[in-house]
């Protein structure tokens, strides 16, 4: 019987990846651990090099990129894991972190998800907590309000900031970059929820485990390292038009498609007020350069998110238990 099936989603980073997968080697020494990898369609030839440098790990090879989530699913229909370790091509496994994660959810049988603390490479620690958002936090987080002052108390409260990184404790939901998952509690909510092409994804699946009562841990005894952000700022342009949109599929589903839309409408706006901030800095010479390469993002993202003012039509999910308080 297989104790882990680790699950990598890879875009074009492939000497990011094959970094990862050689800190595996040593993540759960005497365990049967087997590794998937999901290439989205890479041009840097991480297929290849996984064939030449690591023979033992399965190699799906997708001709296009399906979106994370899909991938992700993709992978769980051969896996044979009791668990699944979700994993970003850009992390490096600590020695011994996935079987501390393994040997607490193997004695924690209410516990769904359990995930590490996550390490910058130069040994800060990242932010990795949540608590579900609210719509304050939809209208602040990764838009002009935040830009303009990062203090807000519905980040800080989004973020856990009142509680310690320090100490294991239940969360509602963990960043993506790594987390372990009880397998047949992901075949019971049926995996990820693929019209998240990337972004939400596991927020949404976190969502779905607490509604049928399970937990989710954050169990900082276990690190990785995450060099965050390797895929997508290839792209951030496309990098922010799938937050964006992610943030708004979440909110139809959730809230419904008034409030979605209404959020929309809120992120175009936002994205409007950068522009214009930008306009500004432009008419005084402020860095011209620079301000004309934001201006050309900021109007590529506006257009898409103009485009897509309609939103989507999202089947409802249960309602989650309300926030708790840091335990």
């Amino acid at each position: 019987m297989t104790d882990a099936t680790v699950i990598i989603v890879s875009y074009n980073v492939r000497d990011f990846l094959m970094r990862c997968l050689s800190s595996l080697e040593q993540a759960a020494p005497g365990r049967a651990i087997e590794v998937i990898v999901v290439d989205n369609g890479s041009s840097d030839g991480t297929v290849e090099a996984i064939r030449r440098l690591f023979p033992r790990v399965t190699v799906i090879a997708n001709g296009t990129n399906p979106g994370f989530g899909a991938a992700n699913n993709q992978a769980l229909q051969s896996a044979r894991g009791m668990a699944v370790l979700f994993l970003n091509p850009d992390t490096e496994v600590r020695p011994g972190a996935l079987t501390t994660l393994l040997e607490y959810l193997e004695t924690h049988p209410d516990v769904g998800i359990v995930g590490p603390r996550l390490l910058y490479a130069d040994g800060r620690a990242q932010s990795s907590r949540r608590r579900f958002p609210t719509l304050m936090t939809a209208l602040v987080e990764s838009t002009v309000l935040q830009r303009l002052w990062n203090g807000w108390p519905a980040l800080r409260r989004y973020y856990l900031e009142d509680c310690s990184d320090d100490r294991t404790q239940e969360v509602d939901w963990l960043v993506g970059a790594c987390l372990l998952a009880r397998r047949t509690v992901i075949d019971r909510v049926g995996g990820f929820d693929e019209r998240f092409f990337m972004y939400s994804e596991e927020l949404d699946l976190c969502r779905r485990l607490r509604a049928h009562g399970w937990k989710i841990v954050y169990l900082p005894g276990a690190t990785v390292v995450h060099h965050e952000g390797r895929s997508s700022e290839q792209n951030t342009i496309l990098r922010a038009q799938r937050f964006n949109e992610s943030k708004a599929r979440y909110f139809e589903k959730y809230y419904g498609p008034a409030v979605g839309r209404a959020l929309r409408l809120f992120l175009l706006a936002s994205t409007l007020a950068e522009l214009g901030i930008e306009m500004a800095k432009l008419a005084v010479l402020h860095r011209p350069s620079l301000r004309w390469q934001r201006m050309r993002a900021l109007f590529a993202v506006a257009r898409y998110q103009a485009r897509h003012l309609k939103g989507f039509t999202l089947s409802s999910a249960p309602e989650t238990r309300s926030r708790r308080p840091c335990a």
